[in-house]
């Protein structure tokens, strides 16, 4: 048997070794957990929102309650002032000041209730955007993962007939020359055999001199690379 053969040896070893890495990338779950971080960080930030529409429901709760009560002081004062209980020029005086700054107080709560509510309205925005993007992007995990899984099957067929292609090719190669070939993929990660073509060796894709490929031409034997020193398929 020629040394043709390595060469299709080769090719389903590095299919091989192509096909388990991708298997184990599948089951362990790092090709799906990018969409799944994506999915997360974005339902995260929709949490942090929903707190801060809470919190701002609250503040707006708060601002409600105390602007009902500076209306209600205010009016009562302000039937005080005319309903004749209170004769005396002075506290006449001070309860038109203390009026003033019931309605000063109200005004300033009325304001920072307008400013909480616009706030709240952009958080809202906010929120719906983020609820939106979190729907697409979990969807986008189940899409993903179901992909995984059938891709995951395909590699695992796959797998086992390119095993089982080399379980039946290895033992038709020379004993010799399949020892070697072995030695050399240890050594030389996983490359143990190269095509040669146009004089380049497509392993360590250096050029061969015009002495040495016909040297190699005139070798009945196994021919190797000078530079890299893998087997050489013509």
């Amino acid at each position: 048997m020629g040394t043709e053969r390595v060469l299709e040896l080769q090719e389903l070893d590095t299919a091989i070794v192509r096909l388990g890495t991708r298997r184990r990338a599948l089951e362990s779950g790092e090709v799906v957990a990018g969409a799944r971080t994506g999915a997360d960080e974005a339902e995260m930030a929709y949490g942090e929102l929903k707190l801060q529409i809470d919190e701002l429901d609250r503040d707006q709760r708060r601002f409600e309650s105390e602007l009902d009560s500076l209306t209600q002081k205010e009016a009562a004062e302000h039937k005080r002032m005319f309903d004749g209980s209170i004769a005396n020029a002075k506290e006449l005086a001070a309860l038109q000041h203390e009026i003033e700054a019931l309605a000063k107080r109200r005004s300033d709560r009325e304001d920072e209730l307008l400013g909480l509510m616009e706030q709240r309205e952009i958080v809202v925005a906010a929120a719906e955007e983020a609820e939106s993007r979190t729907t697409e992007l979990r969807t986008e995990v189940d899409r993903v993962s179901a992909e995984a899984a059938e891709e995951l099957q395909r590699v695992a067929v796959d797998l086992a007939q390119r095993t089982a292609d080399r379980e039946a090719l290895a033992p038709e190669l020379d004993p010799e020359l399949l020892e070697l070939y072995e030695d050399l993929r240890r050594q030389k990660k996983g490359i143990g055999a190269a095509a040669l073509i146009e004089g380049v060796c497509q392993a360590c894709h250096e050029q061969l001199s015009a002495m040495e490929l016909d040297k190699l031409k005139k070798n009945e034997g196994v021919r190797r690379c000078e530079y890299c020193r893998r087997i050489l398929v013509f």
